[in-house]
């Protein structure tokens, strides 16, 4: 909707609201590099642990938020953690959501990490997610070396 020029003062210019896509790449760092790779090429899933404090981070880190140490000793984690909290979005927002809802995302903590992977829940009803259960990363089929080859974590069924 075009803003009338009264409303700008009288100054005769006319203004029209809208959204610019501008596309960029940016680089992901030491750290994410190598992560992203790793998903991409092996589903392995890494992170860095601090050599003072022993904490894991995932995704890794280069440097120890804690002690302040550089993180050079990467550590393999497992694909399977147990699930710290959730939150269900009820509602659609156009145009910039991951999926239809209602959706999960939820911060797992994986076996082997100290810090929890905030990443989307999938695999079950959001009415079956409990603080607590053990999940499992599912991985895309054609991943191409991004946050979201980790397509969700699913509910681990035993």
């Amino acid at each position: 909707m075009a803003v009338r020029s009264e409303d700008l003062g009288k100054t005769g210019t006319l203004a029209y609201p809208s959204r610019i896509k501008l596309p960029y790449v940016w680089y992901a760092g030491k750290a994410g590099s190598r992560f992203y790779q790793e998903l991409r090429d092996h589903c392995r899933i890494y992170g860095t642990r601090c050599p003072d404090c022993s904490w894991v981070y995932v995704p890794p880190r280069e440097t120890c938020p804690r002690c302040y140490r550089l993180l050079d000793e990467w550590v393999e984690v497992g694909n399977t953690g147990t699930l710290l909290t959730f939150t269900v979005t009820r509602y659609a927002v156009a145009g910039i959501q991951p999926r239809q809802v209602p959706f999960a995302i939820g911060i797992v903590r994986l076996d082997g990490a100290s810090s929890g992977l905030v990443h989307l829940c999938g695999g079950a009803d959001v009415s079956e997610l409990r603080v607590g259960m053990r999940m499992q990363a599912v991985f895309r089929q054609k991943r191409e070396g991004n946050y979201l080859d980790i397509e969700h974590f699913a509910p681990l069924r035993t």
